[in-house]
């Protein structure tokens, strides 16, 4: 089978509208987390999460785009065209007839949603925009991208909850090593950040409404970003014969599902994704030196995903670094594997580990190196890239260093 690298990465999240700036914003321990603002935000218990700022669409996109995107899938669209320049592909021929695109997300058009109901429902309105369900559709971010780079391969959505750009890119690295295609682009985008968004979540009480502290024993809860991030995955050798920049190695990828509850996660699940991702990679675990962890600052989650640490890495444990770069961009959902995974790339090829920030009380059931409100420079050649989901479901990447 082919190895497979990444080439190229594109992101606009709520760190920064590129991979620089998000990485000089994790480099510092910035969080972006603050006042929500946006119509009805006085109605909501939680008024707090980590937006994108300033983003308009006339800047990057055509007036076509913009008629037809929702704003997961301009997100996308703008990372993905990052990623491409970084990689300097052109698709034509051959290359556009193989290429293709998968894209995590759990709440697709969520705002176009949102905004269509509230003037059928609230402001009696018979009639909503003509492009609602084009918008609102969950493939429309893999649809847009492959339409405006002109690629012609497999192209699909994956909504898996918070573990979607996480399958989507486990999906594009097993395709590009089977063979069946050289290059994708691959990773997730979520804009769930509107009245209708936060009311639902609201209802499951695993939200805070004053921070994002995971591994902390105060933590409270989650809170909610925005944002997107994709990648290109290409073979190795087209890659290295073409004269690319190669940001790491996707050696491994595993998923799995609990079986278990809708909610609560499981220890034993969360072990065997971390376990068979090193398997599948051929790696001992003693070669892991950073986990971007999946740590989305509710109690249950944070314990068993230490939990399943312990369990997988057993005395190496403790010396591992083990960071949730949720504290800073806040959990994007389906897209939160994909703008986590720059902080793997960081680790690998910067050479720093991104902190886990507002942590302030240890607590006995996650004590591992959490890397605590700074970040730090340390040598890794071995990540994994771990998300677990609503529904039990789980997924993680191993990636190395080139």
């Amino acid at each position: 089978m082919a190895r497979v690298v990444i080439t190229g990465a594109g992101s606009i999240n709520p760190l920064g509208r590129n991979v620089a700036e998000t990485w000089a914003a994790m480099q510092a321990g910035r969080c972006a987390i603050g006042p929500l603002e946006f119509r009805d935000v006085e109605r909501l218990s939680v008024k707090i999460g980590a937006q994108v700022h300033g983003f308009v669409p006339e800047d990057h996109l055509s007036r076509a785009e913009i008629g037809f995107s929702d704003r997961f899938a301009q997100f996308a669209l703008v990372s993905a065209r990052q990623a491409v320049a970084q990689a300097g592909l052109v698709f034509e021929g051959e290359l556009a007839d193989r290429a293709g695109v998968v894209i995590g997300t759990a709440g697709g058009g969520l705002t176009t949603s949102d905004e269509a109901y509230r003037a059928v429902y609230a402001e009696g309105k018979n009639r909503v925009h003509p492009f609602v369900v084009p918008r609102l559709m969950h493939n429309a971010a893999a649809s847009q991208i492959s339409i405006a780079l002109g690629l012609r391969g497999p192209t699909l959505a994956v909504s898996t909850a918070c573990a979607g750009s996480n399958h989507a890119m486990g999906l594009a690295f097993q395709m590009v090593r089977s063979g069946a295609t050289p290059v994708m682009l691959a990773g997730g985008a979520e804009a769930m950040l509107c009245f209708g968004g936060i009311k639902a979540w609201e209802g499951l009480r695993v939200m805070s409404a004053d921070g994002c502290r995971p591994f902390s024993a105060d933590r409270n809860g989650l809170v909610q970003g925005e944002g997107a991030a994709v990648f290109v995955f290409e073979e190795y050798d087209r890659a290295r014969a073409r004269g690319a920049q190669i940001l790491a190695e996707v050696a491994g990828f595993a998923m799995g599902a609990d079986a278990g509850d809708m909610l609560t996660p499981s220890v034993a699940g969360a072990a065997r994704a971390m376990a068979g991702a090193l398997a599948d990679a051929r790696l001992a675990p003693e070669a892991v030196g950073y986990i971007n962890a999946h740590g989305t600052a509710t109690a249950a989650n944070d314990r068993s995903e230490c939990a399943a640490v312990r369990q997988v890495f057993g005395a190496h444990a403790d010396r591992l670094m083990i960071s949730s770069t949720k504290s800073m961009h806040g959990h994007l959902i389906g897209a939160t594997g994909a703008v986590e995974l720059l902080a793997c790339l960081m680790a690998l090829g910067e050479g720093v580990i991104a902190p886990t920030v507002g942590y302030r009380v240890p607590d006995p059931d996650c004590a591992l190196d959490v890397v605590p409100n700074e970040a730090r420079q340390a040598r890794v050649d071995v990540v994994l890239s771990n998300a677990f989901a609503f529904g039990g479901l789980n997924a993680v990447l191993a990636l190395t260093r080139v």
